[in-house]
């Protein structure tokens, strides 16, 4: 009768690769030809007399085995189970019935997105439940999840160490893979915040030679600081204390080992933004409030709702890129011995969605326009009169406002446009009243005073729903908000300017001809 079983990886710390029984283990993996090899590799390390099951879902499992030769493959047996949310709330049952388990080394293979319905408490429930089950039938389970959704399911499971006896993950790096620890216990101990490198063969994966554990530096890193290479401008590490990466991905890996140390992130273009959120929600999430994470932004690439989106995933700074490095250095300064204090919320889609809610730009016809902007306007994770700036532009004689509107360029998401009543009507999401002038320079070809005679500005919640609501009911702007005459606007500013003071004439006294003779 077994009493552990072996995930069959060579060349790494024996306590890493054994499975105690009974026992509750996961293992998440980006790719599912990753997962497919760790599940080959663990069902060709089970011994003749080893007791074994196979459950796939969505896959057939004769498909993965074929080429597979092993001892323990002559009595493993072999289930699908249904894609479905059922299938899981039903696995002990079915398997009491089917198979009469005992002693058993049970690998379940899953899509990670078969958990995707699941809250935090059905998963909390599911879990314990099936511990129960394992621990009365002396059996030990594996689950191997894969492919997309992988990362939401690890955040799940971050704060279920009290019901997993082992959670790991295994993150594909192009040419290798990193195998990080969260927690793994045995009989002899536990061991936590492990990071190895993984490389595959064609018997499965191995580590390095010479590789050893890398120990968490978790009791004392206060004081270190982890950075693109890229933040210090070309500086090398100002300390023993520094230590430079390649990219905000190894930062990241090397970020989930540590608990309270200094983090600090470069952002360059805005299309990392999304990745930059994953990564520092991830690591909120699983690494607790101790770490302090920083963004520094190299060039200008993050608008408003990006910086709450940064902040709102578990960023405890962002730095401009108008800072210098000396500034920067100094903020740095700043945040140490602080705690991150707000709340996080475990699925990151919610902040995605929240926060970026107008999935949209360009040209919309006026019924769209008005359904996209009141579905903004009606967003609690904005701040009041905060959503963004809508202005109505009136165009210059002898201009149409359909032939205005080709003067505009809308790059971002949430910037919208349509035409109603003769003017044309833009809603910048998420742009503050005094950022309205720059903005519009950017988006017309034309300056705003060449092409427009006047214009309506409205950037308090009330005040867009209200004009939002008579232009669907078709009713024009009330006499109230009249509109401003851009020329003249322009010269009210110029006017309060302060005259240049004028030159004084200053009166100078020639010598006369004699006496310069003399």
């Amino acid at each position: 009768m077994a009493h552990s079983f072996s995930l069959g990886i060579r060349q790494i710390w024996e306590e890493l690769s054994v499975m105690q029984s009974p026992g509750f283990y996961w293992i998440n993996c980006d790719r599912q030809p990753d997962a497919n090899l760790l599940c080959r590799q663990i069902i060709a390390a089970l011994s003749a007399d080893s007791r074994g099951a196979l459950i796939c879902s969505g896959d057939k499992p004769d498909a993965l085995l074929s080429e597979l030769a092993a001892p323990a493959l002559r009595k493993l047996p072999l289930y699908t189970l249904p894609e479905k949310k059922a299938a899981l709330l039903s696995l002990s049952d079915d398997l009491t019935r089917a198979l009469k388990p005992r002693n058993r080394l049970l690998i379940l293979l899953a899509h990670a997105s078969l958990w995707q319905t699941f809250t935090r408490d059905e998963i909390h429930a599911w879990l314990r439940e099936l511990v129960h089950w394992l621990r009365r039938r002396q059996c030990t389970l594996v689950v191997l999840s894969h492919g997309n959704g992988v990362n939401k399911l690890r955040g799940q499971l971050a704060a279920q160490h009290r019901v997993l006896d082992g959670l790991a993950s295994l993150q594909w790096q192009q040419d290798s893979a990193q195998y990080l620890v969260n927690w793994w216990g045995t009989a002899n101990g536990v061991n936590a915040n492990q990071l190895l490198t993984l490389y595959a063969a064609q018997q499965g994966w191995q580590g390095e030679d010479d590789q050893k554990p890398v120990p968490s530096a978790a009791r004392n890193d206060d004081h270190l600081y982890l950075a693109e290479q890229r933040v210090l401008e070309g500086a090398p590490p100002l300390s023993a204390n520094w230590q430079l990466l390649e990219n905000n991905a190894q930062l990241a890996q090397q970020g989930m080992l540590m608990l309270s140390a200094t983090l600090v992130f470069a952002l360059y273009h805005s299309e990392e933004i999304d990745t930059l959120a994953q990564q520092i929600h991830s690591l909120r999430r699983q690494r607790g409030n101790g770490l302090k994470i920083v963004v520094r932004e190299m060039r200008a690439s993050l608008r408003y709702s990006d910086e709450r989106l940064l902040l709102a995933c578990g960023a405890n700074l962002i730095v401009p890129h108008v800072a210098p490095l000396s500034r920067f250095l100094t903020m740095l300064e700043g945040i140490q011995g602080q705690r991150f204090s707000r709340h996080v919320p475990a699925d990151i889609d919610v902040l995605l969605s929240g926060l970026r809610p107008l999935q949209l730009k360009g040209y919309l016809r006026p019924e769209a326009f008005t359904t996209a902007v009141r579905s903004l306007m009606g967003n609690t994770l904005l701040p009041e009169d905060g959503k963004g700036v809508m202005v109505a532009l009136r165009p210059a004689p002898g201009l149409r406002a359909e032939q205005a509107m080709t003067l505009c360029q809308l790059r971002r998401f949430g910037d919208v446009m349509t035409v109603a009543q003769g003017r044309l009507l833009l809603f910048l999401s998420t742009c503050r009243i005094n950022d309205l002038d720059t903005a519009l320079r950017h988006i017309l070809r034309l300056p705003v005073e060449e092409a427009f005679s006047n214009r309506v500005v409205w950037y308090q919640d009330v005040d867009i729903n209200s004009e939002i609501k008579r232009m669907a009911q078709g009713v024009a702007t009330p006499a109230a908000r009249q509109e401003t005459p851009i020329a003249a606007k322009t010269a009210e500013k110029n006017a309060d300017a302060a005259p240049p003071a004028r030159r004084q004439p200053v009166a100078i006294t020639l010598p006369a001809a004699q006496e310069k003779q003399a």
